[in-house]
């Protein structure tokens, strides 16, 4: 580490510091800045290399940015900047940089704080300037205010969850006109009122509470129409509130081919999902198969540690699918069995989202529970792999994100909500009621 002070060219009056975990959650993220200094740490480097034979996404990211950067090495000095003519930022790899003063709790031996060594050298070097670490490591972003080092985390998107996009709104309209959707199945909105396509409409009377109407705006005819609502259940599912009602009528209408469910725990978003799937494949035979898949995020242990073959290993993480196909079976003894012959005649496949990467999906309706833990990355390789014919359905609790990497603002499942916002192939609800129970519910409330 050396305890000199840096020399390096000033083409931009922002300096950037950027930390292994933004790499590891985005390998091209230096791509995202503008007119800015990009300085990656050697430390950075090697922490990089500890991830490149990771075979998650991890390891993914690590060789990309690796190659990256090699590519830059090609055109330049990385010691002196080399430039990125898109966004007019240049990008260093520069030492460690020793700062005197640091307390001795700083141990340096840590990367992190080595890094933070390092930006508080690079604000002495350019006092007058703007110096950002860049990192998803909340203690660090901690420590920087400590030392006065503005530390942001990365987010490209600038995505808010709080602010997240609904997927329903509430209009009020005269008497007449709510008359007039009973009667044509129809209502066509006025020019002024700009809504997205498959956006879920809660019609009200301003002058009676009690005289309203739901519907969903149909991008296609340019008016609101009707939901989907069977007459009878839905593998014994009836929605029980109008944020179900929304949720069954995406599931179930064939022209949305992507689908993103939202919502607290206990608010029926997989088993709403899951039903729908078996309906719409053995029921209707719309599909050929329904496959539920989830990531694999363990609390403790990782999978490999678990006694079995493959299928034992995964029955644990798979187990919360496999209760909501057994309560939609029945509530006898025989529902494991009649799920696991489903399983057997190749119509129902619960599998996790490992080796996903390279497949064609196609006929399918396509369920990813625990979406909120994937990265935007994750979310776009899973949709590509949707063949002709299949429907994707996503769905998560935003508050209940267990990848050290994401968190609410930059989830895949927040991301791809906003990027399909008002598309014609897609739609979103948000569901805020609980049903599970009132104990669910009470929990969800107030832990």
């Amino acid at each position: 580490m050396t305890t000199n002070k840096l020399t390096f060219p000033n083409h931009c009056s922002r300096k950037i510091i950027m930390d292994t975990n933004v790499i590891l959650f985005d390998a091209i993220a230096i791509n995202k800045f503008r007119s800015a200094d990009i300085y990656i740490p050697f430390s950075v480097i090697e922490e990089v290399d500890r991830f490149k034979r990771d075979l998650g996404e991890n390891g993914r990211n690590a060789r990309q940015f690796s190659r990256f950067i090699d590519v830059l090495r090609s055109k330049g000095a990385l010691g002196q900047g080399v430039p990125l003519e898109k966004t007019a930022s240049y990008v260093y790899v520069i030492p460690d940089v020793r700062f005197e003063g640091l307390p001795i709790e700083m141990d340096l031996i840590k990367a992190d704080n080595r890094i933070l060594a390092t930006a508080l050298a690079l604000q002495k070097t350019f006092p007058a300037q703007s110096v950002e670490l860049i990192t998803k490591d909340i203690n660090l972003r901690i420590k920087a205010d400590v030392f006065g080092v503005k530390a942001k985390d990365y987010d490209p998107e600038n995505t808010q969850f709080e602010d997240m996009y609904t997927g329903f709104k509430e209009m009020e309209l005269q008497p007449e006109d709510i008359d007039s959707f009973y009667r044509n199945k129809y209502f066509v909105v006025p020019e002024t009122t700009k809504l997205l396509a498959n956006q879920y409409i809660i019609m009200k009377d301003s002058s009676n509470p009690n005289h309203s109407a739901i519907g969903r705006y149909s991008g296609k005819e340019e008016r609101i129409v009707p939901l989907i609502s069977p007459v009878d259940s839905i593998w014994g599912i009836h929605p029980r509130n109008v944020e179900q009602s929304f949720a069954l009528d995406c599931l179930l209408n064939d022209e949305i081919l992507f689908a993103t469910l939202v919502g607290k725990a206990g608010t029926g978003k997989t088993l709403m999902a899951i039903a729908a799937g078996l309906y719409k494949t053995l029921d209707e035979g719309h599909f050929q198969r329904l496959l539920v898949s989830r990531p694999i995020f363990p609390m403790g242990r990782d999978i490999g540690y678990l006694p079995g073959d493959v299928e034992q290993k995964l029955n644990p993480w798979m187990q919360p699918i496999f209760d909501n196909v057994e309560y939609l079976m029945g509530a006898d003894k025989k529902a494991a069995g009649r799920a696991q012959e489903l399983i057997n005649q190749g119509m129902l496949n619960i599998e996790p989202l490992t080796y996903i990467r390279g497949r064609s999906i196609p006929n399918q309706f396509l369920i990813v529970d625990e979406a909120q833990n994937l990265t935007p990355h994750e979310i776009k390789t899973i949709i590509t792999r949707a063949g002709q014919g299949t429907k994707v359905v996503l769905t998560g609790d935003c508050y209940q994100i267990d990848n050290p990497y994401v968190d609410s603002a930059n989830s895949g499942l927040t991301y791809s909500v906003e990027r399909f916002k008002g598309q014609v192939l897609s739609a979103h609800v948000t569901l805020t009621k609980g049903e599970r129970s009132e104990l669910a519910e009470m929990a969800a409330n107030i832990l």
